[in-house]
C-alpha cells in the first residue's frame, strides 16, 4: 500500500501514467496485501478486491472470468477526484477495469455489446458521502499466479491495491489439498524412558548355524553420549583424522550420526492409539510406513504401554513378525496378549536396528589393520609404476580410456587403490564389467568382490557381467549375496539360480561354499555377511566398488577394511561431483562421515594430479545430446566431457513443443503456489504437477516416447505423490517419478524436473536446512544429467535464479530461445563470467578441506541446531530427509 502527496507544479501533469512492467511479487513476501487498515489510509476508503482466503489468493479457472468490486468511499466533506489505472499486470493485458459490471456467462447480446473495459478509468468525480463501485476483472489463459496492481489517485493521493489469483485446471484443482496444513503435535509426543522392559517374541532367526565372527554389540559409551548430547565435541575428532587415530575417528562422528537417528525415530513416536488383534499377532497401524517414515521391517521391535499406564510401569517389547502396506504385525510376551482388548490406547515408541551401524563400528576397527598405503597413499614415499598389461578387449565397443583402465588395473599389484574417475554416461560400470571379465578368464585363481550401493545396482552389474557372451561363464562361479531383509519377489527370475535361500528367505552360504565363488557381488552393507561366516582377510584377489562416491568411508572398509591384504588390488569407480552418502546428522556429515572415501581419496596428490598409475579419467559421454551436456561439463568437469551419443537428431524431429528445435532444453516458467496439507510438512506445488502432466501428455500423443523413457524428478516427496496420483488417473503408471536419489546411476530418453519451490521465504528455509534443489551443486549436476534426448525444467524463474548453478541454467535457454512462460527476473550474473566453478567441489586442488561449520563446532563445544519453525513459529522436528528408498536403491538402514 502506498500514497503519494503534494500539489502538482504542472497543472497539465497527468497522474496516470503509462502501464508499467514490474518484476514478479511474491504474495508471501509482499506486506500490502496483508497489512490493509481502512483508518491509517484516511478519510476515501478504498476496498481490497479478490481478498486472500485463509492467507492464500483465491482460485479462478483458466479460461473463465473472474470478476470482483472495487469500492471508493468519500467521508470528506468535499468531492475528489478519482483516476484509477491497472499500473501493471503479470501476465500482461490479464486485467482490466470497468464502470459496468461484467455480463454473466449467456447474456443477451445487447449486454455484451454495451460492456466496456479498458486499462485505464479516467476523471471521475466522487461526492461527498458517496460510495462508487469500479469492476476489476480477470481472464487467465495458462494457470498459475496472476498478479495487478492497481493505482487509484485521489485528489493528490495515490493509493495502490495489490492483486493475487491463482489460475487453475481441472488437474491442479485434483491435487487441490484436502486438509488445511496443521502441524500436529502428536507426532512429537512424550517419550518414555526405557530403562526395563518385559521382553518380546522374537521372529524366527533367518538362520540356525552360528557365526564364526559374531558382531560385537558396541553399545554407545555412556560418557560419550553424555558429552554430545551436552553439546561437546570429542577431542578426537577435534584433532582431525589420522592413521593412529582412524578408528576412534570414525566411530566417535558414528556415535553423532547414532544420536541422531534415535532422535527422528523418536519423532515417529506415538500416543493414544488403538491395536487390532489378527491371529496370533496385534497390528497397528503407522502412518507413513508405506513411505517409509519411519522405516520398519521384519525383525524391527517396539516398546508399548498402555496410555493410562504411570511412568515408573515398564512398557512391553514388540517385535515385527510382518509389515504390510501401513501396518505391522507384532507379538508380545503372552501377558500382554492376554491383557489386550479393542478398547485399549497404547503408547508407542519406535527404536531403530542397530544391526547396520554396528557393522560400521566393525568395519572402522577392521581398517585400523590395513596398509598405510589404502588410508594415507600420500604419506607413503613410494611412487607406484604399473606396467600396462596386453589387452584383447572382450567388449568390442570400449574406447581409448577405458581400454587404458582396463589394462592397469590388470597390471596392478595392490595397494593403494585404482580410481575410475567416471563422470556422468561415460561407461563406468563398462569398464568395471571388461576389468572383471578379463581377470576372470585369464586369471584362474582370481577371486573377485564386487560391491555397489544398492540392490538395483548389484542387479545391474550382474545383467551386465551375464549379457556378455564372449566369455564362458560358468554359472556355479558367480553368487549374488543378498539380505535377509530383501523380499523374494524383488529378485529377477533370471538371478534367482545365482542366489542362496531357504522358504524364500535369502541367506549366506557357509564359508565353504563361499571360498567357491570366483565372483561375488553384493552390496557394501550386505559384504559383512561375508566377514560373519569367516572369510579371511586376502581371499579376494580383487576387490571392487561401483559408485564409490555414494558410499560413506566406513561403508567403503566394511569389505576394504575386512578383507584386504597390501596385495589386494581395489578398484574403486565413481565421481565426487555427484551425489554422496546419505548421512543423517549435519554434524557428522560436516566433520567427516558425509565425505566418501573416494572423495578423500582425491584429496591426496596422486590422485588430484590424475597420475595414470592411480587414475584414469573417462571424458567420453554416450549418454546425453551435447546441448544437455554442455553446460554441466564446464560447471563440473573443466569443458572436459566429450559428448559420443549417436544420432542426436532423429528424436528431436518428432518433438513439436519446443520452441527452439536444434535445443533438447526447455525451462518453462511458472509461478505457481508451493502448499502443504494435513500434518505432513512435506512440500507440493500442484500448478507444476499439472504442467508436468500437460508435457507428459504432448510427449506420448505426438511422438514415439513410451512411459518407461519417461522420468520426473522433484525434490519433495509430497510432490512425488501428487504426481504419482495424477498420473495414475491418467492410467499412465509406467513413468517414474523420484527424487534425485532415486536417479542417480539411471537415466531416461525424457526427464522433467518440477522444482516446487515458488515463495521467496520458504526457499530460505530451504537453503538453512539444505532441503530441495537449490544449495546443492552435486543434486542440481545429478538432476541435470540424467536425461538422454529432451530435459524439461519446471519451476519459478524469480526464485532458481537464487541458486549460482540454476541461474546459469535459466539463462542457458534463455540465450537459446528456449524458455516459455511468466516474466523472467532481471540478469544476475555470478562472480563475473560465463560459467561459474564452485571451489568448494574442486577435488583436483589437493590438500585438506575445513569443515563448513567450523565456527559452530568450536574447540569445547558445538551448538545443537536450534529446533526447525514453520512460518507460524511452530516447531517441527521432521525434516525431510534424503529418500533412501530401501526396497529399491539399498539393503535399508534397519
Amino acid at each position: 500500500m502506498g500514497t503519494r502527496g503534494g500539489k502538482w507544479a504542472d497543472e497539465e501533469y497527468s497522474v496516470i501514467g503509462d502501464e508499467a512492467e514490474v518484476p514478479v511479487i511474491d504474495y508471501e513476501d509482499d506486506k500490502s496485501v496483508c497489512s490493509y487498515n481502512p483508518i491509517e489510509e484516511g478519510p476515501v476508503i478504498i476496498s481490497v478486491p479478490f481478498p486472500f482466503v485463509d492467507g492464500k489468493p483465491q482460485s479462478i479457472i483458466v479460461g473463465e472470468t473472474a470478476v470482483d468490486s472495487i469500492t471508493i468511499t468519500n467521508s470528506t466533506e468535499d468531492a475528489v477526484d478519482l483516476w484509477t489505472q491497472i499500473y501493471a499486470s503479470n501476465p500482461e493485458d490479464s486485467f482490466t477495469l470497468s464502470i459496468m459490471k461484467p455480463p454473466s456467462p449467456g447474456s443477451d447480446v445487447n449486454s455484451v455489446r454495451g460492456f466496456l473495459e479498458a486499462f485505464k478509468l479516467e476523471d471521475r468525480m466522487v461526492q461527498q458521502g458517496e460510495t462508487q463501485t469500479l469492476w476489476l476483472s480477470c481472464k487467465p489463459k495458462a494457470i498459475g499466479l496472476h498478479t495487478s496492481i492497481v493505482h487509484l489517485d485521489v485528489g493528490n493521493d495515490r493509493i495502490e491495491r495489490v492483486v493475487f489469483l491463482l489460475a487453475e485446471d481441472k488437474i491442479s484443482q485434483s491435487l487441490a489439498s484436502q486438509k488445511p496444513f496443521s502441524f500436529s503435535k502428536g507426532r512429537r509426543n512424550k517419550h518414555f524412558v526405557v530403562n526395563n522392559f518385559v521382553g518380546g517374541s522374537r521372529p524366527t532367526r533367518p538362520t540356525d548355524r552360528s557365526f564364526k565372527n559374531r558382531l560385537p554389540r558396541y553399545d554407545i559409551p555412556m560418557e560419550i553420549r553424555e558429552m554430545i548430547e551436552n553439546k561437546q565435541i570429542p577431542d578426537v575428532i577435534c584433532g582431525g583424522l589420522t592413521f593412529d587415530t582412524y578408528a576412534s575417528y570414525f566411530k566417535n562422528l558414528l556415535v553423532v550420526e547414532e544420536l541422531q537417528m534415535e532422535e527422528d525415530m523418536r519423532s515417529h513416536n506415538m500416543e493414544s492409539v488403538a491395536m487390532r488383534k489378527k491371529g496370533p499377532f496385534l497390528t497397528l497401524e503407522v502412518p507413513g510406513l508405506a513411505e517409509k517414515r519411519p522405516s520398519l521391517v521384519h525383525g524391527d521391535f517396539i516398546f508399548a504401554k498402555l496410555a493410562s499406564d504411570v511412568d515408573d510401569i515398564p512398557p512391553y517389547q514388540g517385535y515385527i513378525h510382518r509389515v504390510e502396506a501401513d501396518e505391522v504385525y507384532l507379538k508380545f510376551a503372552p501377558e500382554f496378549h492376554q491383557h489386550h482388548a479393542g478398547i485399549n490406547l497404547y503408547n508407542v515408541q519406535f527404536t531403530y536396528n542397530r544391526i547396520n551401524t554396528r557393522r560400521l563400528y566393525q568395519a572402522v576397527d577392521a581398517a585400523q589393520g590395513l596398509a598405510t598405503e589404502f588410508l594415507f597413499p600420500s604419506d607413503t614415499s613410494e611412487r607406484r609404476l604399473i606396467q600396462e598389461s596386453p589387452l584383447v578387449p572382450i567388449s568390442c565397443t570400449l574406447n581409448e580410456e577405458q581400454m587404458h583402465s582396463t589394462a592397469m588395473i590388470l597390471g596392478c599389484r595392490g595397494a593403494p587403490p585404482y580410481v575410475i574417475y567416471g563422470p556422468p554416461g561415460t561407461g563406468k560400470t563398462m569398464t568395471l564389467v571388461e576389468a572383471i571379465l578379463q581377470l576372470y578368464k585369464s586369471r584362474k585363481n582370481s577371486r573377485i568382490l564386487v560391491c555397489a550401493p544398492s540392490n538395483s545396482a548389484g542387479d545391474h552389474l550382474l545383467d551386465k557381467i551375464l549379457s556378455e557372451k564372449a566369455v564362458d561363464l560358468r554359472e556355479e562361479d558367480i553368487f549374488r549375496l543378498n539380505a535377509s531383509s530383501r523380499p523374494y519377489e524383488d529378485v529377477k527370475p533370471d538371478h534367482i539360480r545365482f542366489c542362496f535361500f531357504d522358504e524364500f528367505v535369502f541367506k549366506c552360504p557357509p564359508l565353504r561354499a563361499l571360498t567357491c565363488y570366483r565372483i561375488i557381488i553384493s552390496t557394501y552393507m550386505s559384504a559383512s555377511l561375508l566377514h560373519a561366516e569367516g572369510v579371511e582377510r586376502g581371499h579376494f584377489s580383487h576387490i571392487f566398488l561401483d559408485e564409490a562416491g555414494q558410499a560413506s568411508e566406513p561403508e567403503s572398509m566394511i569389505s576394504i577394511g575386512n578383507f584386504c591384504r597390501r596385495k589386494t588390488v581395489v578398484v574403486l569407480a565413481g565421481d565426487p561431483m555427484q551425489l554422496g552418502p546419505v548421512v543423517f546428522s549435519r554434524h557428522a556429515e560436516t566433520y567427516g562421515l558425509g565425505k566418501s572415501y573416494l572423495e578423500r581419496l582425491f584429496e591426496c596428490e596422486p590422485y588430484s594430479s590424475e597420475d595414470e598409475n592411480y587414475i584414469t579419467k573417462l571424458v567420453r559421454n554416450y549418454r546425453s545430446h551435447p546441448t544437455i551436456l554442455d553446460l554441466p561439463s564446464k560447471l563440473f568437469y573443466q569443458g572436459h566431457l566429450m559428448a559420443c551419443k549417436d544420432d542426436t537428431s532423429s528424436f528431436m524431429t518428432s518433438v513439436n513443443f519446443l520452441p527452439n528445435k536444434e535445443f533438447p532444453v526447455l525451462f518453462f516458467g511458472i509461478q505457481g503456489c508451493d502448499e502443504r496439507e494435513g500434518n505432513n510438512p512435506s512440500w507440493f506445488n500442484r500448478f507444476e504437477a499439472s504442467k508436468v502432466v500437460e508435457i507428459i501428455k504432448k510427449l506420448t500423443m505426438s511422438s514415439d516416447v513410451s512411459e518407461d523413457s519417461i522420468g520426473v524428478i522433484t525434490p519433495y516427496r509430497q510432490q512425488v505423490l501428487k504426481l504419482k496420483k495424477a498420473l495414475d488417473n491418467l492410467d499412465m503408471p509406467g513413468i517414474k517419478v523420484g527424487s534425485v536419489e532415486q536417479f542417480q546411476g539411471q537415466e531416461r530418453e525424457v526427464i522433467i524436473i518440477s522444482t516446487v519451490r515458488s515463495t521467496i521465504k520458504h526457499n530460505e528455509f530451504d537453503k538453512t536446512h539444505c532441503l530441495g534443489f537449490l544449495s546443492n551443486s552435486r543434486r542440481f549436476n545429478v538432476a541435470i544429467t540424467r536425461a538422454i534426448s529432451l530435459l524439461v525444467i519446471i519451476g519459478n524463474p524469480h526464485i532458481i535464479c537464487k541458486d549460482q548453478y540454476w541461474n546459469q541454467l535459466l539463462w542457458y535457454c534463455t540465450d537459446n530461445n528456449s524458455y516459455e512462460g511468466c516474466k523472467l527476473p532481471e540478469r544476475e550474473e555470478y562472480g563475473g563470467s560465463d560459467y561459474v566453478e564452485d571451489s568448494s567441489l574442486n577435488y583436483y586442488e589437493g590438500g585438506k578441506t575445513q569443515p563448513a561449520e567450523e565456527a559452530e563446532w568450536g574447540q569445547d563445544s558445538y551448538e545443537i541446531p536450534k529446533p526447525v519453525t514453520d512460518e507460524w513459529g511452530q516447531e517441527f522436528s521432521e525434516i525431510p530427509k534424503p529418500v533412501t528408498d530401501e526396497a529399491e536403491w539399498s539393503d535399508g538402514w534397519k
